[in-house]
């Protein structure tokens, strides 16, 4: 974990709801594809967790979804502004064990840390599909992006304004060696039952402190109790135990 002051670049709007805001300053804490970063805002208590889309050396992308007070002033945020981060938290995405065929399986806001993580797997020379889940045409984003990077995207909307109507598990390839899934939990918890391998699975809780200290988002694993910010956010599909 590291804190920094990042300078923002640019902040723009991809849909009605979710922004794409660029930051420079220093990435070397960022160490994989699926970590998060810690934003503090100004007149809130509480830091607000966004998940890391892309980075370089020296540039950070996130995309966000305006839910609250927290994100709404980030959307009103202007090039040149400066924010307080702490940078390179949580565990992250596994590459090793992906196979050479991987699907990649986003959710809403769950899309933005597959992009790296795509990135990534096709540098190693994998076969990646991806498919994005959204609740209506209005809400697609990134699906010019990831067909950009080489990878074989498709979309679903559960009400079927675009792309193939359903959800992200009614477009699983039939071929596939793992998986990489991030989104709400009622998502997770239907591609923890659809599909056929082994995969890693990224979790969205609330969060106070971020980096372990709290134990506020604790959630039970067959190996005890896990941290979602610290030991988390991505876990592997043998290790959930499921509150009902």
């Amino acid at each position: 974990m590291k804190q920094g002051i990042f300078e923002i670049l640019s902040n723009t709007a991809l849909t009605g709801s979710v922004y794409k805001m660029v930051l420079s300053g220093d990435t070397s804490a960022v160490t994989a594809p699926g970590q998060f970063v810690n934003i503090l805002i100004e007149g809130l208590f509480l830091r607000r967790p966004i998940s890391v889309c892309d980075y370089s050396d020296k540039s950070l992308t996130i995309l966000y979804k305006v839910v609250g007070k927290g994100t709404a002033a980030m959307a009103a945020m202007a090039p040149g502004g400066k924010l307080d981060l702490l940078t390179g938290l949580g565990n992250g995405y596994d590459l090793a064990l992906s196979g050479s065929h991987p699907v990649l399986l986003g959710g809403g806001v769950g899309v933005p840390p597959l992009y790296n993580l795509a990135r990534k797997l096709l540098a190693q020379g994998k076969t990646v599909s991806v498919v994005l889940g959204f609740n209506t045409k209005d809400e697609v984003f990134y699906e010019d992006e990831f067909r950009a990077l080489g990878c074989d995207v498709t979309v679903t909307t559960v009400d079927g304004s675009y792309g193939k109507k359903g959800f992200v598990t009614d477009a699983l390839p039939e071929h596939y060696t793992y998986f990489y899934t991030c989104g709400p939990e009622p998502m997770l918890k239907a591609v923890y039952r659809a599909t056929a391998t082994s995969g890693q699975m990224s979790f969205e809780k609330r969060m106070g402190c971020g980096f372990g200290a709290c134990m506020g988002c604790s959630c039970k694993t067959i190996t005890g109790y896990k941290r979602i910010c610290k030991e988390g956010p991505v876990m592997r599909k043998e290790e959930i135990l499921w509150e009902s």
